[in-house]
C-alpha cells in the first residue's frame, strides 16, 4: 500500500524532477504535487509526494526529514488526510 508524505519548508527553486530526483533515490515514487499559487504559478514552498509502500515511506521520512536542501530545512511527514472545507452559508 502506497504511503503519502507532505513535504514542507521546500525552497521556492524546487521542482518537481528535484523532488522526483530525491526521493526516487530512496525509493518508488507513485506521485508529486508540487503545490504553486493559483495566481503566479510560483512554488508556495511545500508539496506531497506518493511513495508505493509504507517501508519506502518511512525511509524516506527518516532520511529527510530535517536535511538541509537549497538553504532549508525540510520537514517531512505522513500527510494528513485532506479536510472538507464547506462554503458557508450566507
Amino acid at each position: 500500500m502506497s504511503m503519502k508524505l507532505y513535504v514542507g519548508n521546500l525552497s521556492f527553486d524546487t521542482s518537481t524532477q528535484d523532488l522526483e530526483k530525491m526521493f526516487g533515490e530512496i525509493g518508488t515514487v507513485e506521485s508529486t504535487n508540487l503545490i504553486e499559487d493559483r495566481d503566479t504559478g510560483r512554488s508556495r514552498g511545500f508539496a506531497f509526494v506518493e511513495m508505493s509502500s509504507q517501508a519506502e515511506g518511512e525511509s524516506a521520512i527518516s532520511q529527510l526529514n530535517g536535511k538541509e536542501i537549497g538553504g532549508r530545512e525540510l520537514k517531512v511527514n505522513l500527510a494528513k488526510p485532506r479536510e472538507n472545507r464547506s462554503a458557508g452559508s450566507y
